[in-house]
């Protein structure tokens, strides 16, 4: 008898998409090189991992920092490498300064056995506390808990760099380049302007990054004066913190409060004995008048006051022997 072989249909199987390959390697999908997409890789909140994935504002900031074939790049927290690969190809040397050992495994991974990694340099350790080596430019995508402390960590570094391009939230970045009389204007404002040029570069939208961060972000170019202004530092910021206690005080309000004249007591006692003035009066108050009508800034608020308004009150202040530290 004739038999007729009967087959059961196979199931359809759903065809799985390649993934998109990447100029940038693992910044943009590739299974092989991002951990971002591999099962049991999580981003580490604490750390502020926000890995830069969008390969336009890579180029941007590169293109901003204008690095040339001879220079040494500081790049604080590398990721995944995206930044990192184009960094190596337009300098001599990128020393990464990298807190997270699964990152640095990832970094290993991606440019081992590559012709950039004989110019590839990684640290293990924290930012703040490590020592910085020698470098002509530093690029950073910053985690919001470390901003302030990084970016005038930078600005004290010796010897002096040519100019770092940072990637900060919003609206920190607002502050570092706000004028007087803006809202935002504050003590980063008026420090980080005293000891370099600050300039916006670019908005940065939280799509750029993978996962996205809460907030907006912006790129920030910093470039140290040098020479650096010819202030001592700790007193100016001295100053500048007890008249941003309040800002929108009157200079003459702030300096008649029992707190600050008790500092400055303290800091007078302390200046006399120093430098053997004979002739020291006993309440501070009378020079806090006097310096406060020399430089003509009693009814000025701080919010309003420009860099220049504040040395002229540094140097009143010191006139009379009265210092911030």
């Amino acid at each position: 008898p004739n038999l007729t072989l009967i087959t059961a249909p196979m199931p359809k199987q759903k065809k799985q998409k390649r993934p998109r390959k990447s100029p940038m390697g693992g910044g943009m999908g590739s299974s092989s090189a991002d951990p971002g997409k591999r099962q049991g890789f999580t981003f580490n909140k604490t750390f502020g991992q926000h890995i830069l994935k969008n390969p336009l504002i890579v180029k941007t900031i590169v293109e901003r920092a204008g690095i040339k074939p001879t220079d040494t790049v500081l790049e604080i927290g590398p990721g995944t490498g995206n930044l990192t690969q184009k960094l190596l190809e337009v300098s001599k040397k990128v020393v990464a300064l990298e807190y997270d050992p699964r990152m640095i495994a990832e970094l290993h991974k991606r440019f081992q056995g590559t012709e950039l990694i004989h110019k590839l340099n990684i640290v293990q350790g924290d930012a703040i506390k490590l020592k910085f080596p020698y470098f002509d430019v530093c690029v950073a995508n910053v985690p919001y808990q470390i901003s302030s402390p990084l970016t005038f960590k930078l600005l004290s570094h010796r010897p002096i760099f040519r100019c770092a391009v940072l990637m900060f939230q919003r609206e920190f970045a607002m502050r570092l380049v706000a004028q007087p009389g803006d809202p935002l204007f504050c003590r980063l404002s008026l420090n980080a302007q005293m000891l370099s040029k600050v300039q916006h570069m670019i908005k940065v939208s939280r799509n750029s990054f993978r996962p996205p961060p809460k907030v907006e972000s912006s790129v920030v170019r910093i470039e140290p004066k040098n020479p650096p202004p010819p202030i001592n530092f700790t007193e100016w910021d001295g100053l500048v913190r007890i008249c941003f206690s309040r800002k929108n005080k009157t200079i003459g309000g702030i300096f008649r409060n029992k707190h600050v004249l008790q500092l400055l007591q303290k800091n007078y006692d302390v200046y006399c004995s120093l430098n053997n003035v004979e002739e020291k009066k006993s309440d501070v108050k009378c020079l806090v008048e006097e310096s406060l009508e020399e430089s003509k800034l009693k009814e000025k608020r701080s919010s309003k006051l420009s860099q220049d308004d504040f040395l002229q009150l540094l140097e009143s202040f010191n006139s009379k022997g009265l210092h911030f530290s």
